[in-house]
C-alpha cells in the first residue's frame, strides 16, 4: 500500500491548521509532513487559526482543500458555518476535512461525524487516526472529483 501520489499529476495545495483557541499543534505537524512526503503542497497556518484565516488563505494560494485540526473539544463550536463562509468567498466546492478531538466527552463517533458531514464538510475523521488512511482518502476524493469534471466535460 502506498500512499505518494502519482508524479504525473499537479501537486494539490492543502491548507492546514487548528482552528479556534485550539493550541495542540502536534497532531497538525505530523499530518503536514505526512502530506509533504505524500507530494502535496502544504499551506499549515499553525494553531490559534479563526475559520476566516483558514479561507483568506485558501483563496490566496488557490488551494484544492483545507484541512481543519482540533483536539480541545470545542470543534463542534469553532466549525459551525465554515462552509457557509467559504461559499460566500467562492470557494463552493472546495474540499474540506475536519479532525481530531472534535467534541466535549465521549460521544459515538457516528454521532459526531453525521454532525460535521451535516455542516458540510466532506469528511470527518475521529481522534486518532492515521496519516496515511487520511491520505488514501485524500487521493480518492480528489480523484472523484476529477472523474466528475472529466464526465461533465463529455
Amino acid at each position: 500500500m502506498t500512499t505518494e501520489r502519482a508524479p504525473d499529476s499537479r501537486p494539490k495545495t492543502l491548507v492546514t491548521g487548528v482552528i479556534g483557541a485550539d493550541t495542540h499543534i502536534v497532531g497538525n505537524r505530523i499530518l503536514g509532513m505526512a502530506l509533504a512526503k505524500a507530494r502535496y503542497k502544504v499551506i499549515n497556518l499553525g494553531a490559534l487559526t479563526p475559520a476566516e484565516e483558514f479561507i483568506k488563505a485558501a483563496i490566496e494560494t488557490a488551494a484544492d482543500g483545507i484541512m481543519v485540526s482540533s483536539l480541545y473539544g470545542q470543534g463542534e463550536l469553532d466549525c459551525r458555518g465554515f462552509r457557509d463562509l467559504c461559499i460566500e468567498a467562492g470557494l463552493d466546492d472546495i474540499l474540506l476535512y475536519v479532525g481530531g478531538n472534535l467534541v466535549v466527552g465521549k460521544q459515538p463517533w457516528p454521532d459526531v461525524e453525521k454532525r460535521f458531514l451535516d455542516m458540510g464538510f466532506d469528511r470527518a475523521f475521529p481522534p486518532g487516526a492515521r496519516t496515511d488512511a487520511v491520505i488514501e482518502t485524500l487521493a480518492r476524493d480528489f480523484a472523484a472529483r476529477a472523474q466528475g469534471l472529466r464526465r461533465a466535460v463529455e
